[in-house]
């Protein structure tokens, strides 16, 4: 009877053995496998920890090599790959160092190091700082390191445009801080004063004028794009309710004789899709996009439209235009402009309809050809409505196209959500008993069962 006791002990022991070397031996390969194919995937709702497709396609399409410096001190370095590490599983054109700020304190300082952490993104001779470890700003960075020339958006103003220095909810300081995060220098246009356009100026946005635009300053605008310029035009319905619009017959007839008739109307929207971000039908969403490349990825993300007005088109001389969305056919336009009132009626036109188009004029010079954007409202682009959904996508898309830089045309950068669980009372408790009660009391009762079955 000694020999089965003096026997099992061993046999315990060379098991036990086995198996550690065999978990030993699955730990090395999978960690020799994870070094040498470093590969992550993103299972949060958003994609949080997925770099945005501009990212993706500047990355895959770059001809040269850029180089991401992240100047710090070591104890900061993890938390920084976890992003920078993601640009250079992007391409193997990008590489990233990480410099540690007080062993090479002299070439910090040669380098502008002058808080930490500093970013610089390097593309030949060319050097750009992105001002926080986001992508946006990096992303961003490498956008300017990458293109050449400085690209201007000049906004009109004097005609009760939106003001670019306020911060009111209808104001465009927040378009205004997103343009120049995307690489483009923004200018105020009083053309009252002076109607003329600069040649500084890339691209010429009129956002929302309230009242009539003088003459010479519509003859401005329309020598402008019909020698090669480029413009954003963004005109409110003519409500006679509130704050009146005017009409500005001088500069609609402008955008007629190029093909973009703005109807006198508004567009409401009754599919009931507003409800779900808790909007009243004077907020026209928008999820039908045509196929022109200022919209073409954009097929999964919704905007919105706030009092617009519906744009018709038609045949004109030297002109093409192309949609670029419009609305769901749940949705009506009343001629009603006088009343705050929202009832149907037998005036009433029947969506779906075109909200937003493009155009390009044929100008026959050597210097190119006029590009044009009109919308049918310019509260989409204020501070109370461009953050949602893809709003701020929409307008550098625009902007982007208008500047003839297509090859940026994707959607931004994501912001960070704030996503949280809400948990009433009951449901706590319930959490409580089951994590903290349930759980260990099982683990506890399985132990004495197995200790049981081998007492």
């Amino acid at each position: 009877m000694a020999e089965p006791t003096t026997r099992r002990p061993v046999m315990g022991f060379a098991q036990a053995a086995t198996y550690s070397v065999i978990v030993l031996a699955i730990l090395v390969v999978i960690n020799f496998l994870a070094n040498r194919y470093d590969k992550s995937f993103d299972t949060t709702s958003t994609k949080r920890f997925t770099l945005s497709d501009q990212t993706a396609k500047i990355a895959g399409e770059l001809k040269q090599p850029v180089v991401i410096s992240y100047w710090d001190q070591p104890s900061k370095f993890p938390q920084a790959r976890d992003l920078l590490d993601r640009y250079k599983n992007l391409s193997s054109k990008i590489t990233v160092e990480y410099d540690d700020v007080d062993k090479q304190r002299t070439q910090a300082i040669a380098a502008g190091v002058k808080t930490i952490p500093t970013i610089f993104v390097k593309s030949g001779l060319r050097t750009q700082e992105a001002k926080s470890l986001t992508e946006e700003e990096i992303t961003g960075a490498m956008v300017r390191a990458l293109k050449v020339g400085q690209r201007t958006v000049c906004f009109t103003t004097g005609s009760g445009e939106h003001s670019l220095t306020e911060q009111a909810n209808d104001s465009f300081t927040r378009a205004k801080e997103l343009i120049e995060k995307n690489n483009y220098k923004t200018e105020v246009l009083n053309m009252v004063q002076k109607p003329e356009i600069s040649t500084d100026c890339t691209i010429v946005v009129v956002g929302g004028p309230k009242h009539d635009m003088l003459a010479p300053e519509v003859n401005a605008l329309k020598a402008f794009v019909e020698g090669g310029g480029r413009a954003l035009f963004m005109l409110d319905p003519p409500l006679k309710i509130g704050q009146e619009v005017d009409e500005n017959p001088a500069l609609t007839s402008v955008l007629e004789g190029w093909g973009v008739v703005a109807r006198k109307d508004l567009v409401l929207d009754v599919s009931g899709l507003g409800n779900l971000f808790g909007l009243g039908p004077e907020y026209a969403l928008v999820s039908n996009y045509d196929n022109h490349p200022i919209v073409a990825s954009m097929k999964e993300t919704a905007t919105g439209f706030p009092l617009a007005r519906s744009l018709e088109v038609k045949t004109a001389d030297k002109v093409m235009v192309e949609k670029l969305f419009e609305t769901s056919d749940q949705s009506f336009a009343t001629l009603n402009l006088a009343s705050g009132e929202i009832k149907p009626s037998s005036s009433d036109l029947k969506g779906p309809f075109t909200l937003g188009v493009a155009g390009t004029y044929t100008t026959g010079k050597d210097g190119g050809n006029g590009l044009f954007v009109v919308v049918g409202t310019s509260a989409w682009a204020a501070n109370g409505f461009i953050p949602f959904n893809g709003n701020r996508d929409l307008l550098i898309n625009m902007l982007n196209w208008l500047s003839s830089d297509s090859d940026l045309i994707s959607i931004r950068p994501k912001e960070p959500t704030d996503q949280r669980l809400n948990m009433n009372q009951r449901q706590m408790s319930l959490l409580f008993y089951e994590s903290v009660v349930a759980i260990p009391l099982l683990v506890v009762v399985m132990g004495i069962s197995v200790w049981w079955r081998r007492r």
